[in-house]
């Protein structure tokens, strides 16, 4: 098992299938993970995924859809109330964290450093500290008020992957366009991983001797 830990959080913004992909994968890879569910990421899964899906559940239900190699690493978690966990804290050995889905009030309480709760306080440290933050705000359309919110955390250091799969794989169904997205966050969260062929290499999408306009 890796001794990297990483903080996930799932906030109430559609697009659970994101965040237990991502949480999945994260396992898979003997991931320890510090998971932080907001009250609406909580209703998210059910809503999205079914009564199944509960917090309690997690572990078993990722199991169930993406097989035993997600107890190959630990899950841990925080309730979101708990501004006293470990992962609000800097000198805590968190290297990264990722909010997948992040809602746009979530994304504005981290823009402003509110930390209200444990996620936007889990995210304030990861920009203080330094370390890698990936936000996956999952809105449309966007208003200013967003665009500048996210525009202020990138400057931050944040990185703003918004939930935009490509096409140029030929995705066969849902799970693959889902698969392009978690491989973006777990790039930028240095996670390595095996969803789906990149650009240029051999079984990837690419036409030899073209070039893009």
């Amino acid at each position: 098992m890796s001794d990297s830990k990483i903080a996930l959080a799932i906030t109430g913004a559609s697009g659970a299938l994101y965040a237990v992909r991502t949480l999945a994968e994260l396992l898979a890879r003997g991931v320890h993970v510090e998971l932080v569910v907001s009250d609406y990421g909580r209703r998210l899964l059910r809503d999205e995924l079914g009564d199944e899906a509960t917090l309690e559940s997690l572990v078993p239900y990722l199991a169930s859809k993406y097989g035993d190699t997600v107890n190959a690493g630990v899950v841990r978690i925080h309730s979101n109330r708990d501004l006293g966990a470990t992962i609000a804290s800097g000198s805590h050995n968190c290297s990264a964290m990722a909010v997948v889905p992040c809602s746009m009030k979530t994304l504005a309480g981290i823009a402003h450093g509110l930390s209200r709760n444990l996620v936007e306080r889990a995210a304030d440290v990861m920009l203080k500290e330094r370390r890698p933050l990936v936000l996956v705000p999952r809105e449309t359309p966007l208003s200013a008020i967003h665009l500048e919110n996210m525009l202020r955390l990138a400057r931050a250091g944040a990185s703003i992957v918004p939930p935009a799969p490509g096409f140029y794989d030929r995705p066969r169904g849902v799970e693959d366009l889902v698969d392009f997205v978690v491989a973006r966050v777990l790039d930028q969260l240095g996670v390595a991983h095996r969803l789906g062929p990149r650009w240029g290499r051999e079984g990837g999408a690419g036409i030899p001797g073209s070039q893009s306009a």
